[in-house]
């Protein structure tokens, strides 16, 4: 069984992490506001996500947004504008909040009730490799039913931990499974 690359790269061969590219899958179906905090409507609307219940002002807390209640009020109401800390701060306690909230939704939709959900993965690029040098790598496909480890990783923003999914789910590709550590694309529809 192949270890992990250690020396990516050192034929030129391109691509990046198979973990990172489902992160970026992942992150594709989150649809996060697209008007910008630094605006009064971007900053309205998040503040509105983190605010509705107190299950989201409870999370919010959790996720780092460590102001009063009456800070967050005087925002709401235009009374006061917060300082770039606290738009930065903002801005992460939604994406973190927002995707905990997003993450449930797609466990159900990916795990399917067992059925799994078919992941095509695309090698890496090795059109600047010597011929010689070149490995026969091809387009693959696998199906993963329990998807629990992979979504609680991402949702944590913790990578060391999705690579670890990541690479536990693709050993199911057999002897080669080495040779998709390192991807260009990886696909899935949730």
């Amino acid at each position: 069984m192949p270890e992990r690359t250690i020396d990516f790269g050192k034929y030129r061969a391109r691509g990046i992490k198979g973990h990172e590219a489902v992160a970026r899958q992942l992150d594709s179906y989150l649809h996060y506001i697209t008007t910008p905090v630094t605006s009064p409507r971007g900053l309205l609307a998040r503040l509105h996500y983190l605010t509705r219940t107190d299950h989201a002002r409870q999370a919010a807390r959790d996720a780092g947004l460590t102001v009063t209640d009456d800070t967050v009020n005087a925002w709401l109401q235009g009374k006061r504008r917060p300082l770039k800390k606290n738009l930065a701060a903002i801005e992460d306690t939604y994406r973190t909040v927002r995707r905990h909230n997003v993450a449930r939704y797609l466990l159900s939709r990916l795990n399917r009730e067992g059925r799994g959900t078919r992941v095509e993965i695309h090698p890496l690029d090795q059109s600047l490799v010597n011929r010689p040098l070149q490995r026969v790598v091809e387009f693959r496909h696998l199906n993963i039913r329990h998807w629990d480890r992979i979504i609680e990783a991402w949702a944590a923003g913790n990578d060391r931990a999705l690579d670890d999914a990541w690479i536990e789910k693709i050993v199911d590709l057999g002897s080669q499974w080495g040779q998709y550590e390192y991807v260009t694309n990886v696909g899935f529809a949730a």
